[in-house]
């Protein structure tokens, strides 16, 4: 029996060549993309980063709570205050939090705890996650939060990088500076901060691989 709830499904398919094609070009572009962390100063429209973020807000959710919140700084003033913040933090890591195999792991990528990109970058969009939904004061929960959440950063690291834009993942951790600088209520968490815009010119990336399939998918046949 079908709920008043239901409507039809209309979505796309296609032949399998189709699909076959399809699946292979989507790999292909995805794997071009790279984290980068120097960015150009180049303005991005804002309907630009709208559309990425609904794209990442169509995600699924667990009981399609949408637990997530989007916020997108732009203002200079802001994003200094932000970067002091987060610098401040990373410098705590990366000279004290951090063991010895961590630092090791992360020497090939060259980073440090100065991170000029929160200034640069014309947007930063911070993920908050919800862990309950609040309403007039009235709290009522949310489901799997942190795996909608990911899912959802899923889909928006993927529509900068079809938008022609570039990313960081930037997790400065604790994160909770980042719910007082932006005033954020109490039941939102800062889930991860991103950077977003053009790439530098004559931008590097370090030099890596990703795993093969036989060492990423095991097939039950």
């Amino acid at each position: 029996m079908v709920s008043d709830n239901f409507i039809p499904y209309e979505g796309v398919t296609y032949s399998p060549e189709e699909t076959a094609k399809r699946s292979q070009s989507y790999y292909d572009y995805m794997d071009k993309r790279r984290t980068v962390r120097a960015f150009s100063a180049k303005p991005i429209d804002k309907k630009i980063i709208e559309n990425i973020l609904m794209t990442a807000s169509s995600a699924p959710s667990g009981a399609h709570k949408q637990p997530w919140t989007f916020c997108v700084i732009s203002n200079a003033d802001l994003k200094a205050k932000i970067k002091v913040a987060a610098e401040k933090e990373e410098y705590d890591s990366y000279n004290g939090r951090m063991s010895e195999e961590w630092l090791e792991a992360l020497a090939p990528f060259g980073t440090d705890w100065h991170k000029p990109f929160l200034e640069i970058a014309p947007y930063l969009i911070i993920v908050f996650k919800k862990a309950y939904d609040l309403k007039d004061g009235v709290k009522s929960k949310n489901y799997y939060v942190n795996e909608s959440v990911g899912i959802a950063v899923g889909f928006l690291l993927s529509a900068i990088h079809n938008a022609g834009l570039v990313s960081l993942t930037h997790t400065p951790s604790p994160m909770n500076f980042l719910q007082k600088i932006l005033n954020r209520p109490e039941n939102e968490r800062a889930f991860l901060l991103i950077p977003v815009g053009y790439p530098a010119a004559d931008i590097q990336v370090p030099d890596i691989e990703r795993k093969p399939a036989e060492e990423v998918i095991v097939y039950y046949e």
